[in-house]
């Protein structure tokens, strides 16, 4: 599908999606638990899970630079009704004690409901998105609250972001890249430098890379991500 939206566009979109979806999460890819209660204000969010500041955890502290105690699944209640059984599994281990973990499902809701915007916009920008780390926490997300992005999400991770890959991160095969500037380009090269392939998407059109068994980094500058394609996603 080709994608008319050049990829400064990407971050404008994933900024409307947060402005449509607001804080109330109402996206069609999540579940939700109407009977839960509003998240604890005090709660902070970071990233994928709620954060760890707050009240003091019970029991022993966690020592500096270890993660925090989580709290154990069966005392994962909300302050008024129950989790679905899909909420809890996305809630196991994810919660810090002292943290509502109705701050966390709201966090993975959210996320579904950007990875639910951006796919209505072009399933490409939304793969491209979790790749190049716009969509955070979506693996999980995607793995219980809604499950329907769950093969996008799965795509998205056999892709590249911009940046230099090297070594184990290379999967041989082509690849294609999702929202190229007019200054894409990229590079393949092999055992002692040796380049084996490099182009540009002039115009910002789109194109296709091969990343051969030889190869023994990939770097990619303006192309924002790269999907694969055929057998190799």
């Amino acid at each position: 599908m080709r994608n008319p939206f050049p990829a400064c566009a990407v971050a404008v979109l994933t900024a409307a999606a947060l402005a449509a979806c607001g804080s109330s999460s109402s996206g069609p890819g999540a579940e939700r638990t109407p009977e839960a209660g509003p998240a604890a204000p005090s709660a902070p969010v970071a990233g994928s899970e709620a954060g760890s500041q707050g009240s003091t955890p019970a029991g022993p502290l966690a020592s500096r630079g270890s993660e925090p105690p989580r709290i154990p699944s069966d005392r994962l209640t909300p302050a008024t009704g129950t989790f679905t059984k899909k909420q809890k599994e996305y809630l196991t281990d994810r919660v810090p004690v002292g943290t509502d973990p109705a701050a966390v499902l709201q966090t993975g809701q959210e996320t579904c409901d950007r990875l639910a915007y951006l796919v209505k916009v072009d399933p490409d920008l939304a793969a491209g998105a979790v790749v190049a780390g716009e969509v955070s926490g979506a693996e999980p997300a995607a793995a219980h609250l809604c499950t329907q992005h769950r093969e996008l999400v799965e795509r998205a991770a056999h892709g590249y972001a911009d940046g230099t890959h090297r070594g184990k991160e290379l999967r041989p095969g082509r690849y294609r890249d999702v929202s190229p500037t007019a200054s894409c380009t990229w590079e393949v090269t092999g055992p002692g430098g040796k380049d084996l392939a490099s182009g540009s998407s002039a115009g910002g059109k789109r194109s296709t890379v091969t990343l051969p068994e030889a190869a023994v980094a990939f770097t990619s500058t303006g192309c924002y991500a790269w999907l694969p394609e055929g057998d190799n996603g």
